[in-house]
């Protein structure tokens, strides 16, 4: 009966908000009916709710490179950040691989080496995690590699990113510029000398960009584009199979997406903090003008659970609307639509969580595909 169990007395979050009812789990999956002899999960005080997909996360890469220059074992990060997504209830994620032309941490080199230590460490982890390759659009030497990954199992997410036009502006900006070469290990004068060689190639995007959409498309590989600008940049990765837009940088882009029935990825930080710390589009306010269906943990994993809590109180009917920024949305931009629910026939992956007080809601247990992985006080 381990692969059976009974979760009762919580607060279970359905599409009419919660209601307190026993959640019944066999092989893996949300049954109807509980089974004599399953084990029991109590969940008594606690809000039972689906586990939190994570569409977009790069904090594993703090975890590699705590400090500039400062390098960790590739398998002893995943495996860390793996610790720390399960204790904060993700039980879905997509590590945001950056692929580009830059050398350090978001090298071709450096991605290659992560993809390879995921591959080994994944058996192991705890929580269901994937990868979101972020390749550059002027990475132009890692585009035939990137093509390869797409028949990774499970299938990663692609999306089109395109810092290098940015960078071009932001290097007159000193302050901009430290942080950037910093991860480059490379002098400030080299790196400005190689972006300019990269800038000058910028004729060669478009071709590359449409080689690797043909090729997502074809493997039936979901694509999103990164900080996009306009509607009108909007319209062409829409072109490209992007169906998601990941971090507009304007609401009338956002707009755009919505209006076109798609999801619109934000970051969760940006909800917790109240704004962007980049100068982009309020979160929070996009939230609220219907705007945003899809929250990410970004650069930090403890806020996609804190995020839902800010936007609204569980004892309120607006908190259902808000988890689904987190789960049930999650679930459907990353192509997965056999988890983010509650309901009978779902991926049996849920957290117990307590709410009571809602500035530190605490995540008390986790379950990953029927299996009980995180029980902070023995409750089962």
């Amino acid at each position: 009966m381990d692969r059976q169990w009974n979760v009762s007395g919580g607060a279970v979050l359905g599409e009419e908000g919660f209601c307190e009812r026993s959640v019944h789990i066999a092989e893996g999956t949300i049954v109807v009916d509980g089974a004599a002899g399953a084990r029991q999960l109590d969940a008594t005080g606690l809000l039972v709710l689906p586990g939190l997909i994570d569409i977009h996360g790069d904090a594993f890469e703090r975890q590699i490179m705590p400090r500039p220059k400062v390098v960790f074992d590739k398998g002893i990060a995943l495996r860390d950040s793996d610790h720390q997504l399960v204790a904060n209830g993700v039980t879905t994620a997509f590590h945001a691989l950056t692929i580009s032309w830059e050398p350090g941490l978001r090298s071709l080199e450096s991605a290659t080496e992560i993809v390879e230590a995921w591959k080994r460490a994944r058996p192991a982890l705890d929580c269901d995690t994937r990868l979101h390759l972020r390749w550059e659009t002027f990475a132009f030497n890692a585009v035939e590699q990137v093509e390869a990954w797409l028949a990774l199992d499970p299938a990663p997410i692609l999306a089109f990113n395109d810092h290098t036009t940015s960078y071009v502006r932001k290097s007159a900006n000193p302050k901009q510029l430290e942080r950037i070469v910093g991860r480059t290990g490379m002098t400030r004068e080299a790196w400005l000398e190689l972006l300019q060689s990269i800038w000058a190639q910028r004729g060669r995007v478009p071709d590359m960009r449409r080689r690797l959409a043909e090729a997502a498309k074809s493997r039936g590989v979901v694509v999103l584009a990164h900080d996009e600008t306009s509607p009108e940049e909007r319209d062409l990765y829409r072109g490209l199979g992007a169906d998601s837009s990941e971090f507009p940088l304007t609401f009338e882009t956002a707009a755009a997406a919505r209006q076109a029935g798609e999801h619109v990825i934000l970051g969760a930080p940006n909800v917790v903090l109240g704004g962007s710390q980049t100068g982009a589009i309020c979160a929070t306010e996009a939230i609220e003008r219907r705007l945003c269906t899809v929250l990410a943990s970004d650069y930090y994993y403890p806020a996609l659970l804190h995020a839902p809590f800010k936007l609204a109180d569980p004892a309120e009917p607006g908190f259902g609307a808000a988890w689904d920024l987190v789960s049930k949305h999650a679930a459907e931009a990353a192509g997965l639509p056999d988890r983010g629910e509650l309901c009978p026939g779902k991926r049996a992956d849920l957290i117990l969580v307590d709410g009571s007080d809602r500035a530190y809601p605490s995540v008390e247990a986790v379950m990953v595909a029927g299996r009980l992985i995180y029980d902070r006080r023995g409750r089962a």
